[in-house]
């Protein structure tokens, strides 16, 4: 009898890491450098880099410094993560479910996606 598996999901991204590229994205799409952000938001750059790059674990105060200077409420910054994160469970679904062969990848994604919006709105 062969022994078949089936694949172990990835794990679930760190907070600290979907936190980082949120502030990332923020920060670029305000075409700020690094140190323009830091400064503003007093903190190191060297800081804010290892922030954007998951590996520190941010204080709530050093969050709301940083997002205040990306003109970012605590809210937004949470919302945003909490979808990053609601998006990467949905795909871990339709993977599940191909890999069952319970379903098409457009059946898969349409249904995925549905489910997370309904999430959100609870």
């Amino acid at each position: 009898m062969d022994d078949v598996r089936s694949p172990r999901p990835a794990p679930e991204p760190l907070w600290r890491d979907a936190v980082g590229r949120r502030l990332r994205q923020a920060r670029h799409a305000r075409g700020e450098r690094l140190t323009d952000t830091a400064r503003s938001a007093g903190v190191s750059p060297q800081y804010l880099s290892e922030m954007e790059r998951g590996m520190k674990e941010p204080s709530s105060e050093m969050l709301a410094a940083v997002a205040g200077a990306l003109e970012l409420s605590l809210l937004d910054l949470t919302i945003g993560v909490a979808t990053d994160l609601q998006q990467w469970i949905d795909g871990q679904r339709v993977e599940q479910l191909q890999a069952a062969g319970r379903m098409s990848g457009r059946s898969a994604a349409t249904r995925a996606a549905t489910q997370g919006a309904y999430a959100l709105v609870a």
